[in-house]
This record gives C-alpha cells, sequence and structure tokens, in this order.
C-alpha cells in the first residue's frame, strides 16, 4: 500500500470546523496511522501484500484501536502514529472473519482521546459524513450514497454495507464520522459505482459500527467470536448475467481439493438453487461450521456435475499474532 503521509485532500473537499456540530480536531486527534508487517510466508502475503499500511481510529482511551482486520492479518508487528508524529509498537488482538473488524493494543501510552461509537441504524442516504484518515487534510467531507448488502468474492458478506463518496483514496481503516462526531463505520474498500443517472463514481465501503458492540467482549477475551467457525471453502466467486461463477479457485483451500475449478457455474447447494452471491454464501454456511460436507452442484462445459466439498475453519489457515 502506498505511503499516504504526503498526501492532501483537495481544500475544497477537507472538512471545515465551522460547518460542524462537534469539535473537528478533537475527533481527528482518535484517528492513527497504522503500519504492520507480514511474513512473507503468511496465507494472505500473496493477496494483501507483506507490508500493509492503512489508519485505526481509538475507541478506548486504553489504546485499544479499531481498523480494518486485513491490515492486521497475520501480522508479526505491528506500529502506531498520532498526529503527533510518534511511533508506538502495538499488537494485534483479533480479526473477526465475518464483520471484518480488527482490534489492535498499543503497548506504549498513546495518550489519545477515545472516539464515541455511534448508531449507523441511524444513519440514512445523503446524510453529511468525514472520512477521516489523519488531520483535516487527510480527511474527506463525503455523504452516505447507499446503505445495502454487500457480498465479497473472498466468502464475505454484510447484509447492510454503507456506501460513501467521494471516495477517500487511503480507505482501509478509516473512520466513519457523522454529524454527531461519533463513529458509524470503518473504511473496507474503495469502488466504483453506476449511479441512477448512469454514470459512474467512486466510491467506500464501510463496514457498519453496529456490528462491533454484539462482539466486542468475544473479541476482547478470545481473540474472534465464541462460537463455532463458519465453513469456508477457498472460492473467490463473482456474479455475471445473473449467475454465479467461480473466478478462481485457492489450490491450497478445501475447494481445489475437491475438485473445484475456475469458471464452474454454481447452480444449487444441496437441493436448493443459487439466485446470487449473497444467497449462496449464506446457504454454504447454514450447511452447518466449518468442516460440514458442502455439496455443490456446478455446470462445467455445459453439464451439470456434483461437488462435495469437506470445508474448513479459514483461521486454521493464518499465522497466530505474535505475543509481546
Amino acid at each position: 500500500m502506498a505511503d499516504r503521509s504526503p498526501w492532501e485532500v483537495p481544500s475544497p473537499n477537507q472538512p471545515k470546523p465551522e460547518e460542524l456540530a462537534f469539535d473537528l480536531d478533537h475527533a481527528l486527534e482518535s484517528i492513527v496511522a497504522l503500519r504492520s508487517a507480514v511474513p512473507e510466508d503468511a496465507f494472505t502475503a500473496s493477496i494483501l501484500g507483506s507490508e500493509r499500511a492503512g489508519s485505526g481510529v481509538v475507541i478506548r482511551e486504553s489504546g485499544l484501536v479499531l481498523t480494518i482486520g486485513y491490515l492486521i492479518t497475520e501480522a508479526e508487528s505491528v506500529w502506531l502514529a498520532g498526529a503527533d508524529g510518534r511511533v508506538i509498537p502495538a499488537h494485534a488482538l483479533a480479526f473477526d472473519q465475518e464483520t471484518g473488524f480488527g482490534l489492535v493494543q498499543a503497548l506504549d501510552r498513546l495518550g489519545l482521546p477515545a472516539l464515541e461509537l455511534g448508531r449507523s441504524s441511524d444513519a440514512k442516504v445523503g446524510d453529511a459524513v468525514i472520512v477521516a484518515g489523519g488531520n483535516r487534510k487527510q480527511s474527506v467531507v463525503a455523504r452516505v450514497v447507499g446503505k445495502q448488502e454487500f457480498s465479497g468474492y473472498w466468502e464475505y458478506l454484510l447484509d447492510e454495507a454503507i456506501f460513501t463518496a467521494p471516495a477517500h483514496p487511503f480507505w482501509g481503516g478509516t473512520g466513519l464520522i457523522g454529524e454527531d462526531g461519533k463513529l458509524l463505520g470503518i473504511g473496507s474498500l474503495h469502488l466504483q459505482q453506476v449511479t441512477e443517472e448512469g454514470r459512474q463514481r467512486d466510491a467506500n465501503m464501510m463496514v457498519p459500527i453496529d456490528l462491533l458492540p454484539p462482539i466486542l467482549d468475544d473479541l476482547l477475551t478470545y481473540g474472534r467470536i465464541n462460537k463455532p467457525a463458519r465453513p469456508w471453502l477457498g472460492v473467490y466467486s463473482a456474479e455475471s448475467d445473473g449467475r454465479v461463477i467461480v473466478a478462481d479457485v485457492d489450490e491450497r483451500g478445501p475447494a481445489a481439493a475437491a475438485g473445484l475449478r475456475r469458471g464452474d457455474i454454481v447452480a444449487a447447494v444441496g437441493d436448493t438453487s443459487v439466485d446470487n452471491l449473497g444467497d449462496f454464501y449464506r446457504k454454504v454456511w447454514s450447511c452447518g461450521p466449518a468442516g460440514a460436507e458442502i455439496p455443490i452442484e456446478v455446470v462445467r462445459d455445459r453439464r451439470s456435475a456434483w461437488v462435495r466439498i469437506k470445508s474448513s475453519d479459514r483461521s486454521r489457515y493464518l499465522k497466530k499474532p505474535r505475543l509481546h
């Protein structure tokens, strides 16, 4: 990921304190820069890189930082930096694969305020928000342009993600701040959308903060949600012309071992047809916890074929954080 330090948001898109009903600079003190280093042989290194950079949000004055999980997955070292430039070592506490949230604990005193959690369910399309990646010059005034289901090609699903525009160019781990100065979400992706007028726009996908409180205690105690893991296949899927297509298969995962191939069209899970990508994931996860056998009907070379995949727990493939 690129170094964001010399970059500034164009002045017209920067937040202006006089236009806000909360103390902008105080809120932005809670935003930290985050860097992590991942071993070259880590499971995610070939996809996400071995050096990752983004942002995080202080949510407890003890130095607990909320970020997006892919920045810290398999990290052997993590560093945080506030607006004063001090670099503080940190420990990757948890990564929740269902929501995508990651938690980091500073290993020295950060001395930064915690940003209060808001209610993402109260956010409405059209609301003014700030996508915060640092100080004023590294933050973007935006609006909520959508709240809808999001299906990620990596076996990921949010029932209602938040979409904002214009997009922040260094979106990973940014804090979505609402009109009351509270945290509404964490930046996850940059994507392109087609507006109702048929024009393309750059947008950010945000993980809504309402997903955090129900799982926070588990993440702090166990490093993950305290329930059986979902079945993982090791499949990268996409939708095309109303069909779910296998775009790729991780050669190290259970789908590859079972014979699923790139280009297969997913027709059904068990005896139930698949309507879209989100429907595919829900039907796989309904088959039981990780380890369950997932029977999938695919169309290959215009013929129907069945593949039975012995699913797995994705976390078994990942390196565990080093204890400091």
